[in-house]
């Protein structure tokens, strides 16, 4: 990464909600941004179907126009033709948690030449941890990934730089923001799962196909980057034992309640075991939170047991963890 004071040149590889969202606030944040992380340019855009490239720095907001007018950027362009031209890539591509691409492809060949990743992408994570680490701590270069856990949640910084120093012995936390909405709804309306997320999927909270949401596999790629990251382990997408919310009705939280409990959809890290599942929640637990929040329980040895929440779905939520990687990018230093 160049020296704080020298201009950085970053692209961002995967403009649907998540890569406009970041693009907008790197433009509309670029004095604050500049002030605590160096003056930078958007030299390049890119996704699975064009990119726009510009070495004064691309019209980010006539790049939105175009892409969503057009539905693709109006040229010929992937991060491997812009690789050489850039000092940070911002990696936003869909998450795919079987093969970890194309977001892993991105990433491996970013950090090869040098360049310095920041990612929403939980998939490469998942599938790759070890090896984009090795290959970091090889050539120099830094991966950053705040906002592939909890959107806006700050859990792996407060981790790695606030409890630095601290072993952390388990991990248990609400990781999914539709997940909590929908079993918050069914709790304070008494209504049917499928209506709640149907509703839901109209607002937009759930995607047109929920599955990677509710049937709890969001909440485990989360749960295996923390652990990995974390908890220094060696886990993969298999090790997790899940269970989605399809099946909870408005008469298991009748029944919870009467005992003074809720139902929340509960990832947790331990030495011995990864697992998701609706799980009973105390009212009075600092876990028990509603709407799209997020919430994490980090155990450790010498701090004891820390609470972080914050929202955790969004192209703000997102763009705010990625923003926070940037700067902490200028703390780093020059590699």
């Amino acid at each position: 990464m160049k020296d704080v004071k020298g201009l950085k040149r970053v692209a961002i590889a995967g403009f649907g909600v998540v890569g406009r969202g970041l693009a907008k606030a790197l433009v509309t944040k670029k004095d604050v941004l500049i002030k605590r992380a160096g003056d930078y340019r958007i030299a390049a855009i890119c996704d699975s179907k064009g990119g726009i490239y510009s070495e004064e720095g691309v019209d980010v907001f006539e790049a939105i126009r175009i892409k969503e007018k057009e539905g693709r950027l109006p040229e010929e362009l992937t991060v491997e033709d812009i690789i050489d031209r850039i000092d940070i890539l911002f990696e936003c591509t869909p998450t795919n948690v079987e093969t970890g691409e194309p977001g892993l492809s991105h990433i491996k060949l970013a950090l090869e030449n040098g360049v310095d990743v920041i990612t929403s992408n939980k998939g490469p994570l998942v599938v790759g941890y070890k090896e984009l680490m090795k290959t970091a701590k090889k050539t120099g270069a830094k991966l950053m990934y705040e906002a592939t856990v909890g959107g806006a949640m700050p859990i792996i910084k407060l981790v790695k730089n606030e409890l630095a120093g601290n072993e952390v012995l388990s991990i248990k936390g609400i990781l999914n923001g539709t997940c909590n909405y929908i079993l918050s709804r069914m709790e304070q309306e008494k209504m049917p799962y499928s209506q709640i997320l149907s509703e839901a999927q109209e607002l937009g909270i759930a995607e047109a196909d929920p599955t990677y949401d509710v049937e709890g596999i969001d909440a485990a790629a989360k749960l295996v980057i923390l652990a990995n990251s974390l908890m220094n382990s060696n886990a993969t997408f298999s090790d997790v034992e899940r269970t989605g919310i399809s099946s909870i009705t408005p008469e298991a939280f009748e029944i919870a309640a009467m005992k003074g409990y809720t139902i929340r959809l509960i990832a947790e890290a331990t030495r011995d075991e990864l697992r998701v599942s609706p799980r009973l929640v105390p009212f009075n637990s600092p876990l028990c939170v509603y709407g799209t929040l997020n919430a994490a329980l980090i155990q450790t040895d010498l701090a004891g047991e820390v609470v972080v929440m914050g929202r955790g779905a969004g192209s703000s939520e997102t763009a705010s963890a990625m923003l926070s990687d940037f700067v902490e990018l200028s703390r780093c230093g020059s590699k």
